[in-house]
């Protein structure tokens, strides 16, 4: 691993990947890597996380309404995958990301100063997760339910 805990004090920005689950996870993930938690409450701008989900055909898509068992408003409408030659008969073409941000303001900081672990700071998403981002998705008919489910590992 490259140190890079320095260049905070000489304020450049450093744009890095590291695979984890969730924003929340790279910090704690840093941690775990030997980084202070006194660096990383300073140096720490925010943490983006995200993932490629497929997004529905739209030539295919075939409406739904969401009933007591979907983690969607009742009644509200969305798409399940379908499947034409244009698609391949798969239901989707191409792909779309979905996102989680977590920035870093003085009560984050003071969390990481104090150990605070992965699901304490996703609670600070407010639930923007990549999850609730997905939901999003799923609503505004780009992709499905199944699919935001089988990417961000949820049941």
């Amino acid at each position: 691993m490259i140190d890079l805990t320095g260049v905070y004090h000489k304020r450049c920005v450093v744009l890095s990947t590291l695979h984890t689950n969730s924003a929340a996870g790279a910090v704690t993930r840093l941690r775990d890597m030997g980084v202070e938690p006194f660096l990383l409450a300073t140096s720490l701008l925010g943490v983006m996380a995200q993932r490629l989900v497929r997004k529905l055909c739209p030539q295919c898509r075939r409406p739904v309404t969401a009933g007591a068992e979907e983690p969607l408003p009742a009644g509200s409408q969305f798409f399940r995958p379908g499947g034409c030659p244009a698609c391949n008969f798969t239901g989707y073409r191409g792909r779309t990301a979905i996102h989680e941000l977590l920035l870093v303001d003085d009560p984050l900081r003071s969390a990481i100063l104090h150990g605070e672990d992965e699901a304490g700071m996703t609670q600070r998403l407010g639930g923007a997760t990549l999850y609730q981002n997905g939901l999003e998705r799923v609503l505004a008919g780009i992709t499905s339910l199944e699919e935001v489910t089988r990417v961000t590992r949820r049941s």
